[in-house]
């Protein structure tokens, strides 16, 4: 037998090589239509009834109570060397008015603060002036006069230690203090 020779294995192996590397047509997928959901509604919402905690009207009377004496015995400040009443000190005593004038046993006591500038005849001065400013907006607003007391401390009893303007700004003010009938208080 002969022997092939080169050039016809080339011939015969040159296809077979070729057919290997040729690519193989890429089939696209056929489109399949996307499934067509229907919107479906959420599940109705169901608010879940409040689980209210059972309140004790003796609790809440006790929280109105509180409150109010809070609200009593909230101080108010003043600028620097005044005794005008502030916007925020007149609602504060807006705020009292409501309270005195149900509980008609209720007696308080204004005391009159300042910073430490100032000489203590001064300081006393301007205090006196702060608590009796603080006393003539709630008696010209009904409250009786006699059941409001008034004392200046001047500088001798400060909130806040220090002298900085954050601790003189905490300083003048009026305390409120209850003198009588506190332990009948009743809310509006």
């Amino acid at each position: 037998m002969t022997r092939p020779s080169r050039l016809t294995l080339l011939m015969v192996a040159a296809p077979l090589v070729f057919a290997a590397c040729k690519k193989k047509p890429v089939v696209a997928p056929t489109p399949t239509a996307a499934p067509v959901s229907t919107p479906t509604a959420p599940p109705p919402r169901t608010n879940p009834a409040p689980t209210a905690t059972p309140v004790d009207p003796a609790i809440a009377e006790r929280e109105r109570i509180a409150s109010a004496r809070a609200k009593m015995l909230e101080s108010i400040y003043f600028e620097y060397d005044v005794d005008e009443l502030r916007d925020d000190a007149r609602a504060s005593l807006d705020a009292k008015i409501p309270l005195l004038n149900l509980n008609k046993q209720l007696r308080i006591r204004i005391a009159g603060h300042t910073d430490e500038r100032g000489s203590d005849e001064y300081n006393i001065a301007l205090g006196r002036r702060r608590a009796e400013s603080a006393k003539r907006y709630l008696t010209d607003r009904g409250v009786d006069a006699s059941r409001i007391e008034t004392t200046s401390f001047g500088r001798e009893r400060p909130a806040v230690q220090g002298s900085t303007e954050d601790a003189w700004a905490k300083n003048r003010r009026d305390e409120f203090e209850i003198i009588a009938g506190g332990d009948q208080l009743r809310a509006p």
